[in-house]
C-alpha cells in the first residue's frame, strides 16, 4: 500500500514517502546525516535511529500498571489472560497502523493537526485535550509511586522500622527533588529521540524486575508465611486449592481486569513524535518499530503476569511488590527491585511529558517556530502542576481514573477510526469497504470499553470498594 500524493494546496510542501523504496541500513544508534536527503513532512530531517524509536516507545507504552497483571491473571486463568492480552496487542497494533495511514494521506506527524484535518479547530482541540489530560494522569501515577515508594525504600535501606519523621523519609520533599534534579534535566531534551538512552536503561530496570519476579518463583514456597506474625497464610485454604494454577476463572473481578488490559498498551501520543524523528522515515518502518515494541511490552508482561502468578496464586495482591513485602519487608532483592522500579517509571515521565508540551504547543502557538522559553517554560509548568497535584490532592488517583478511564479509550480506540474515516477519502476508500467498516467496529469498541470503564469505576466508588485499577 503506497502513501497517496497530497493534493490539497495548504500542504504542498510535504513530501510523501513510498514504501517500495530500497531497504534502508538500519543501525542501532544514531549518526549524523550526511545531508544528502531532503527532509520528510517536517522541516527537519529526523536523526534517532530504530532503535532508540524502539526503546523510547517501548518506555511509552511501560506503564506502572505491569505491577498488577498477576492480580489480573488470578481473576482470569492463564488461558484468559493469554488471549486477552494477545487480542489487545493486535488491537494496539492496528491502532497504530490507522494513525499512521491517516498521517501519510495527509502529510501530517502530529496527533492535534490529524483531529485539525478530520474535524476542523475543534478536532485539534479535543485531540490536544485528551493527550494532555491522560498524559498528565499517567505522570502523576509515577509521581505517586514515587511519593509511597522511596520513602520506604530509604527507611528499609536505613534499618527502620518506622518512620523518624526526617526530611528525607517525607515523598512530598522526595517528588520534589526527583522531578527537579532528574526529571527536568531530561524533559528540557530538545528532542525525543535523545532520550532513547534513559529509555534504555529505564528498560532494562524493568528486565531487572522480570529475572527477580522469575527468581523469586523458585524461592517462595505456597503457601507463604506472613512476616507480620510467622503464620502460614490460608491452612485452610490449601484444601480448596489456593496454591493450584487456575487455567480459566470467571469471578466478579474478572470483568473489571478488562478495561485494566485494555490500557496496557496506550503508547498513542508517543507515535507520531516519535515517527517525525526518525531516521529513513518511512509507514512500514514506522510500524515495524511499533510491532516490535508492542510485542517486547507483550512478553515482559506475560512473563511478569504468569511467574507473579504461579508464586502466590490467590493470594496474589492488586500490587506486587506489596505481595512480596508480607513474606519478608527486608528482603535485599525486593528492595533492589523497589529501587530498580523507581528508577524506571522516573525514567517515564521526561518520555510521557514531550506529547503534552507538543500538545499545547500546536494549540497555543501553532504557527511559531522553536523557541527555548517556551520550550522550558511549559517543562517548568508541566512539572509545577503535577507536584501540586500529587502533594495536595489526596484523592486525585479517583480523578484521573474517571480521566484516564475516558482519554485512554479515545487515544487507542476511538481517534485513530475517526480520523482514519474522516481523513480518507471515500473516493480511495467507500465507507462501505473493509478498512472503513474495520475502522468503525475499532470506534465502536473503544465506546464500549469506556463505558465499562466508567461503569466500574462508579460502582467501586458505590460500594467502597478498589477493584479497578488503571492500566498505566
Amino acid at each position: 500500500m503506497e502513501l497517496q500524493k497530497l493534493t490539497n494546496g495548504h500542504h504542498q510542501e510535504f513530501q510523501q514517502l513510498e514504501e517500495g523504496e530500497p531497504t534502508e541500513r538500519e543501525e542501532f544508534l544514531p549518526h549524523k546525516s550526511d545531508g544528502g536527503k531532503t527532509p520528510q513532512f517536517t522541516d527537519f530531517e529526523g536523526k534517532t535511529s530504530f532503535g532508540m524509536s524502539v526503546f523510547n516507545l517501548s518506555n511509552a507504552i511501560m506503564g506502572s500498571g505491569i505491577l498488577g497483571l498477576s492480580y489480573a491473571m488470578s481473576n482470569t486463568g492463564i488461558v484468559l489472560f493469554l488471549v486477552l492480552l494477545t487480542c489487545i496487542a493486535v488491537l494496539s497494533s492496528y491502532s497504530v497502523h490507522l494513525l499512521l495511514r491517516s498521517a501519510g494521506v495527509v502529510g501530517i506527524r502530529a496527533y492535534e493537526q490529524l483531529g485539525k484535518r478530520a474535524f476542523g479547530h475543534p478536532g485539534k482541540i479535543l485531540a490536544a485535550v485528551v493527550i494532555t489530560m491522560h498524559n498528565i494522569g499517567a505522570m502523576s501515577s509515577y509521581l505517586f509511586i514515587v511519593k509511597y515508594e522511596l520513602p520506604l525504600v530509604i527507611q528499609a535501606f536505613l534499618g527502620l522500622q518506622h518512620s523518624s519523621g526526617e526530611w528525607f523519609l517525607n515523598g512530598n520533599y522526595l517528588i520534589i527533588i526527583v522531578s527537579i534534579s532528574i526529571i527536568l534535566p531530561l524533559a528540557l531534551m530538545r528532542q525525543l529521540g535523545y532520550l532513547g538512552y534513559t529509555s534504555g536503561f529505564s528498560l532494562t530496570c524493568m528486565v531487572f524486575f522480570l529475572i527477580s519476579v522469575i527468581y523469586k518463583k523458585f524461592n517462595i514456597p505456597c503457601p507463604f508465611e506472613d512476616f507480620s506474625n510467622h503464620t502460614v497464610v490460608s491452612n485452610i485454604s490449601i484444601i480448596e486449592g489456593e496454591c493450584e494454577a487456575k487455567f480459566f476463572t470467571i469471578n466478579q473481578q474478572t470483568a473489571y481486569t478488562v478495561p485494566i488490559l485494555a490500557f496496557a498498551f496506550v503508547c498513542h501520543p508517543e507515535v507520531l513524535p516519535i515517527y517525525t524523528e526518525l531516521r529513513n522515515p518511512t509507514k512500514r518502518r514506522m510500524q515495524a518499530i511499533a510491532n516490535v515494541s508492542i510485542l517486547g511490552m507483550f512478553v515482559m508482561y506475560l512473563l511478569t503476569a504468569i511467574f507473579g502468578y504461579l508464586t502466590f496464586y490467590l493470594n496474589t495482591e492488586a500490587e506486587l511488590l506489596h505481595t512480596y513485602s508480607k513474606v519478608d519487608p527486608l528482603d535485599t532483592l525486593i528492595l533492589c527491585v523497589r529501587v530498580a522500579v523507581l528508577v524506571a517509571v522516573t525514567l517515564t515521565v521526561p518520555v510521557v511529558l514531550f506529547p503534552i508540551r507538543r500538545a499545547l504547543l500546536q494549540l497555543l502557538f501553532p504557527e511559531k517556530p522553536f523557541h527555548w522559553a517556551r520550550h522550558i517554560s511549559i517543562a517548568l509548568c508541566l512539572l509545577f502542576v503535577v507536584n501540586l497535584f500529587v502533594i495536595f490532592v489526596p484523592n486525585i488517583r479517583d480523578i484521573f481514573g474517571i480521566i484516564g478511564a475516558t482519554s485512554a479509550p479515545s487515544l487507542i480506540f476511538i481517534l485513530p477510526g475517526l480520523f482514519y474515516i474522516r481523513i480518507v477519502s471515500p473516493e480511495q476508500e467507500p465507507m462501505n469497504s473493509r478498512p472503513k467498516i474495520l475502522a468503525a467496529c475499532f470506534t465502536a469498541l473503544g465506546f464500549i470499553f469506556m463505558t465499562m470503564s466508567l461503569t466500574f469505576i462508579t460502582l467501586d466508588w458505590v460500594y467502597g470498594e478498589n477493584r479497578s485499577g488503571g492500566g498505566h
